[in-house]
């Protein structure tokens, strides 16, 4: 390379630098010059919202299997159909059932007639060996095959009893009021008592299961307000649920039960709410966020703008004489979307820059307004 470019591109360079330090020296100078909004710190009430996520469940939801094995031989129902406790839902073949359970009602007659028989001949053999007409041999003998008649009668009314509630089975009825679900089996499928899916299950959503999990520390802390977790139940402000869409259920609804068990993978504890569904809008099986609101009384609080986040601290600056000096804050993890809740580095009375702070550096002259 000629002298002429060597010095051509020296040239360039400290133009390049010239530039650059004019503008930063412009910059600083500039928010010198400028006025800052600043902030006194003081105790406040502060309302805060936390949200969790959620799992929305009916408060039965019952997977409907069959007893007996067989082909299905009528649906009486559709999926989302409204149903009623005790309504058939699915009828099997009843042929072999019904001819199961006429056979075991002749055993049963046939059993009373052996045990009439039995009975007339051992009240015989009682009245023969009276008169010493016959030995004690053929009077136990009697009498064993008295009792012998007794449990074949009760052995076949037991196999009535289970050829029964057998044919009953091939009527397979609702066991709660609900919701019916998906039907993965038609009119002439082939099920049993050990099929992989359901028949359908009939969920209760007239009243909703919501279940969330917060933090084993928070679980303590609220549990500690109120001594036991039945006064923490009793006393629970109720709770609001935001759907999969983000708007808010009209409804509010209640927390009554507390896990006593802490989740070793999550280090959380599950808490259950219950949600009255009357207009059927809460889905079995869907999503959405529980929203719990604290209200804190007399605390210090200040503007998310009056703070810089750098990696998981937050800093603010005071105004100390005119000047700007950092201090490092720590601020509680829920908040409301415009101010934090400080828990350490800053008092009531200390005066802190309001916004534009990711412009200050330490030690900056500060003309406030």
């Amino acid at each position: 390379m000629s002298n002429f470019a060597n010095t051509k591109l020296l040239l360039l360079l400290l133009t390049a630098i010239t530039a650059v330090g004019c503008g930063n020296v412009t910059n600083q100078t500039a928010s010198q010059g400028r006025q800052w909004k600043i902030h006194l710190v003081a105790k406040t009430n502060v309302e805060t919202i936390t949200r969790y996520s959620a799992s929305i469940q009916g408060c039965q939801d019952v997977e409907i299997r069959p007893q007996v094995s067989g082909v299905i031989e009528a649906v009486h129902i559709s999926e989302g159909e409204n149903v009623r406790k005790g309504q058939t839902l699915f009828v099997i073949d009843q042929v072999p059932f019904r001819a199961a359970l006429n056979e075991a009602i002749s055993n049963v007659k046939a059993a009373k007639a052996a045990l009439a028989t039995a009975r007339l001949n051992y009240e015989s053999k009682q009245r023969l060996f009276a008169e010493k007409v016959i030995s004690e041999y053929e009077l136990l003998a009697s009498e064993n095959g008295f009792h012998s008649a007794e449990a074949g009668l009760a052995q076949s009314e037991a196999a009535e009893a289970s050829a029964r509630n057998n044919f009953s089975y091939t009527e397979v009825k609702s066991p709660v009021n609900g919701v019916v679900g998906v039907l993965p089996y038609r009119q002439g499928a082939l099920v049993s008592p050990n099929i992989a899916q359901p028949l359908t299950s009939v969920s209760d959503n007239s009243q909703m299961y919501v279940y969330f999990s917060v933090g084993e520390n928070q679980a303590l802390a609220m549990m500690r307000e109120w001594g036991t977790m039945e006064e923490t139940l009793r006393n629970m402000d109720e709770v609001e649920l935001l759907l999969g869409d983000g708007s808010l259920y009209a409804r509010k609804g209640k927390v009554e039960s507390i896990s006593g068990i802490v989740d070793r993978k999550t280090g959380s504890v599950a808490l259950r709410a219950v949600f009255d569904n009357t207009d059927k809008l809460l889905l079995s099986g869907s999503m959405g966020n529980i929203q719990i609101t604290n209200q804190n009384n007399d605390v210090v609080a200040i503007p998310q703008s009056a703070t810089v986040k750098i990696q998981d601290k937050y800093l603010v600056y005071k105004v100390l004489d005119g000047k700007a000096q950092s201090a490092q804050i720590s601020v509680a993890p829920s908040n409301n979307g415009i101010d934090y809740i400080v828990l350490s580095g800053l008092a009531a009375g200390d005066v802190i820059v309001a916004d534009g702070v990711g412009l200050v550096r330490e030690g900056m002259e500060i003309n406030t307004k």
